[in-house]
């Protein structure tokens, strides 16, 4: 029996909310093309097995489970990058409070530590991936983590409070290929509440 499919979620703010720091243009194509053919990829995929076991057919499931990695990786990416972003001064920018600011500050020594940090790991993404602030409830202290494409290092078990996307289709029509401008404006619009919120969560699971 089929199960569901995987849907593109609707942005917590219109396309031009994010504006200058990401351009209603950029935003739009990110959500509605990049994002869409990580849904439809992975739908792609579930709607393959249904099929192979319906009529009983071989699937390759290396190729099919390196594939639902990698597109699965991207749809919930994403998702976590549009809810952890928000218009510049209706929740986006500044600093992190609460739990999560202790806990940053107790991790890196300062919030402007951290900042450097998390920069330099998303600078240093080779070619595609993102930049995460994760959290290892096992050692107790919040963590960085680089992902390359949407699958390679993530550490399982560590739950990701907050991404940033380098790949080059989330910033090239704003920035071209200046990478650091485009990750020195996303401090402007990270939603700290929504970083915060996931990371009351999980202490409390």
């Amino acid at each position: 029996m089929a199960g569901k499919l995987y849907s593109l979620p609707k942005l917590p703010y219109d396309y031009a909310a994010l504006e200058p720091s990401i351009s209603e243009q950029q935003l739009l194509l990110h959500h509605t093309k990049h994002h869409l053919a990580y849904v439809n990829g992975a739908n792609a995929l579930l709607e393959k097995f249904d099929k192979a076991r319906k009529e009983r057919l071989d699937v390759d499931m290396k190729a099919a489970a390196r594939d639902l990695s990698f597109y699965v990786g991207g749809y919930r990416l994403h998702n976590l990058f549009w809810e952890n972003m928000a218009p510049a001064g209706r929740g986006g920018g500044g600093a992190p409070t609460g739990e999560l600011a202790k806990a940053i500050d107790a991790e890196f020594g300062s919030f402007d530590r951290f900042k450097k940090e998390f920069t330099q790991a998303a600078s240093g993404t080779e070619g595609s991936g993102w930049a995460a602030l994760t959290y290892c409830k096992m050692a107790g202290r919040p963590l960085i983590m680089q992902i390359e494409k949407h699958n390679v290092n993530v550490i399982p078990g560590f739950t990701i409070l907050m991404v940033l996307d380098v790949w080059e289709h989330a910033y090239y029509l704003d920035y071209k290929n200046d990478r650091g401008k485009y990750i020195e404006a996303f401090w402007n619009i990270v939603n700290w509440n929504s970083v915060h919120d996931r990371l009351s969560a999980w202490l409390k699971s």
